[in-house]
């Protein structure tokens, strides 16, 4: 005869299926939270705004020293033995700051090293528009501390076909061009180098680019303490037909650039500030359509700032339209773009609201 089961088993074997139901129960829960955080509202499309663009990295400053007058040079190194996403000329960095500014950093390095990063910046003070972000890479990344960097990233690339190179560099624009002079000197390519600066002591690099230049004079050094503005019209009028022309440095350096571009060359532009639209500032309204409101952008206000009075925690970094992070889908209306970072693809539905505006009278916002 059968001996009866404890009821005690079979209790636990209840109390054991009612755990194991609640532990799959809640598993299953928080991947659903974590695929849509309003749940159990509709999961919603990713979002583009405060998206990094490229995997972020956490890398060293292994050096951090001053290479000219109001200028620092910061080598960048990651995890020994793993090699760093690969770049060429032209290409830049964001450098996530210690206080969470973004700011864009050309990389002028060696592309053939994968075991660290190079870039440069020039201290800009207030006076000269300056809003802390140079301040704070000259002051807080010393050696030892570590930052985060997205990149790198490439929209002022060398071509490699030209008939020839003409380089203008201005200050602190020298950093790309670098890069550039190294690469098309190696290939044995012809090219000429036009560097000018606010004084000699001003200019990074400059005992290298001068030994770049050799004694074939491809390098002319106009600094304005001594020789005045430089004559770009006279340097450009030398180039050979069919090359292309690079520019990177002040607004106004690059708009003579453009003024003096001989017929057949093409132009190459990097630039520090956003572009200037000939569509000017006119009025306009912003539909945010996922919030239900309408916000009025005047000529002398951003879309970011207009929004931003609707929407105080939406995110934003460079307020240059270099960084990408206030991207946001345009679901109607023509935009004017003046940024320097999005793709024609992204172009076609985004904007970056911190620069660009509208075309006609009324935006429509994914927000």
């Amino acid at each position: 005869m059968p001996l009866p089961r404890p009821l005690g088993s079979r209790a636990a074997r209840a109390a054991l299926v009612v755990t194991g139901a609640a532990l799959l129960t809640r598993r299953a829960l928080r991947r659903r939270i974590g695929a849509s955080p309003l749940w159990p509202l509709p999961a919603l499309a990713e979002p583009v705004s405060g998206q990094p663009r490229t995997r972020a990295l956490r890398l060293l400053v292994a050096r951090h020293e001053r290479v000219a007058d109001g200028v620092v040079q910061l080598r960048l190194e990651g995890v020994p033995s793993v090699p760093l996403p690969g770049w060429e000329p032209g290409a830049h960095l964001d450098l996530v700051l210690p206080s969470g500014l973004v700011r864009q950093y050309s990389l002028c390095g060696d592309p053939d090293d994968t075991s660290s990063y190079t870039v440069a910046t020039r201290l800009i003070g207030a006076d000269e528009g300056g809003r802390g972000g140079s301040r704070e890479v000259h002051e807080a990344l010393a050696e030892g501390v570590e930052v985060e960097v997205r990149g790198p990233r490439n929209r002022f690339p060398l071509i490699g076909d030209a008939a020839s190179y003409t380089f203008v560099a201005g200050g602190i624009g020298i950093t790309p061009v670098l890069a550039m002079v190294r690469a098309v000197d190696a290939a044995g390519a012809d090219w000429r180098l036009l560097y000018c600066g606010r004084s000699r002591a001003a200019m990074p690099f400059l005992e290298e680019v001068e030994k770049l230049g050799g004694a074939a004079g491809r390098v002319r050094v106009v600094a304005e303490d001594e020789s005045g503005r430089p004559d770009v019209a006279a340097f450009l009028g030398e180039a050979a037909p069919a090359g292309a022309v690079y520019v990177c440095g002040p607004e106004g350096l690059m708009d003579a650039a453009a003024r003096a571009l001989p017929e057949g060359c093409s132009l190459h532009l990097e630039r520090f500030a956003p572009a200037a639209s000939a569509g000017g500032d006119s009025a306009f309204e912003v539909e945010l359509r996922r919030s239900g409101r309408t916000v009025a952008v005047g000529p002398g206000t951003t879309v970011l700032a207009a929004v931003r009075a609707e929407l105080p925690g939406l995110a934003y970094s460079c307020e240059q339209g270099f960084c990408g992070t206030c991207q946001h889908r345009v679901l109607e209306g023509e935009i004017d773009h003046r940024d320097e970072l999005l793709t024609d693809g992204e172009r076609a539905d985004s904007m970056l609201i911190c620069v660009s505006r509208a075309l006609g009278p009324r935006l429509v916002l994914d927000l």
